[in-house]
């Protein structure tokens, strides 16, 4: 009788151990690219909404450290993170190991922004004026092209860095203007009642419509984790899916997650951004291989790639969801 009382318990154990195993959930971590903010709603509304949870997903979002989320998810301590075309490009050239598996914005919306009261409305009108950039040769070499397509002689530019300095208070010293992503501080900017005139990057060239932000993994995930990687961009997108369709929803959704974040700004920062999630994209997250192309040949054309950039390692659809 013993003997049968304990192979019935094991038999218990081996069925309590198989069904927790089977109702676990696979812990996994996504690197910001910043701080928090309406870039990242779909993010935060796939984690309130249980879109994770239903993939059998633990999401943690956490910030940055002082290497950036590209090594962080290069290097294999974060599986997923935010990023930008622009600097994942450059990754690439150099062998860096991450990938591109969705756009979270459809086209640029980034731009070099001045007051309107400094009355500087095109390329030619950056003459002896002083531009507060972030540190990067890129910004000067797309400053440059603009100045010299517009026949303004680029040598009239004084540029500083003014590193994470705030666009509001910098333009009130010694800047005239900045490279701003709208959606955030074109909207401040509007709520402040303090009107900007904005030069868009995809405006002056097709070439510079490119994505930013997007979603990354690294190619190791790829390879030893599909599964993980579909299920995690699949919650995503309906995580950004909630955001379109219901933006005041997700901009609370993102204030509660925030506490601290500006309410005023995510609320009206969602409502302009969540058409700009999907635009003119048969679905959330779609990349086009010519919008890769096209930045790199730019890239090029201005020598700042070293090597040729091979598009087809650098992002991949497969991992989205058919709609």
């Amino acid at each position: 009788m013993k003997k049968f009382y304990l192979q019935g318990l094991v038999v218990v154990m081996l069925m309590i151990l198989v069904l927790t195993a089977c109702g676990k959930s696979d812990k996994v971590k996504i690197v910001l690219d910043w701080t928090p903010n309406t870039n990242h709603t779909g993010l935060y509304a796939a984690l309130d909404q249980g879109y994770y949870k239903d993939a059998g997903l633990d999401v943690e979002i956490i910030q940055p450290n002082e290497s950036g989320a590209d090594t962080m998810v290069a290097s294999g301590k974060v599986p997923f993170g935010i990023s930008g075309q622009d600097g994942l490009t450059q990754a690439r050239t150099q062998n860096v190991p991450v990938v591109s598996i969705a756009a979270i914005i459809q086209h640029n919306t980034s731009g070099f922004a001045a007051p309107a009261s400094k009355n500087i409305k095109t390329p030619k009108d950056y003459e002896g004026k002083t531009y507060g950039g972030f540190g990067s040769p890129f910004e000067n070499s797309v400053l440059q092209a603009m100045m010299e397509d517009a026949k303004a002689d680029y040598s009239k530019l004084k540029s500083v860095s003014v590193g994470d300095a705030d666009y509001f208070t910098a333009i009130k010293k010694d800047i005239d203007f900045e490279w701003i992503f709208y959606a955030w501080t074109g909207i401040e900017a509007e709520l402040r009642k303090e009107p900007l005139d904005m030069l868009y990057l995809k405006d002056f060239n097709e070439k510079l419509d490119y994505y930013t932000p997007v979603l990354i993994t690294n190619e190791t995930m790829i390879k030893d984790n599909p599964d993980t990687v579909k299920a995690f961009v699949a919650a995503t997108a309906k995580g950004y899916k909630y955001a379109i369709d219901h933006p005041a929803e997700a901009a609370e959704i993102l204030i509660k997650a925030v506490p601290d974040i500006n309410k005023d700004l995510v609320r009206a920062s969602q409502k302009w951004l969540s058409p700009q999630y999907q635009a003119d994209a048969p679905r959330w997250g779609e990349q086009k291989k010519t919008v890769w192309d096209n930045y790199a040949n730019w890239l090029t054309e201005h020598k700042l790639l070293e090597k040729p950039l091979d598009s087809d390692k650098a992002f991949t659809n497969q991992f989205l969801p058919e709609s």
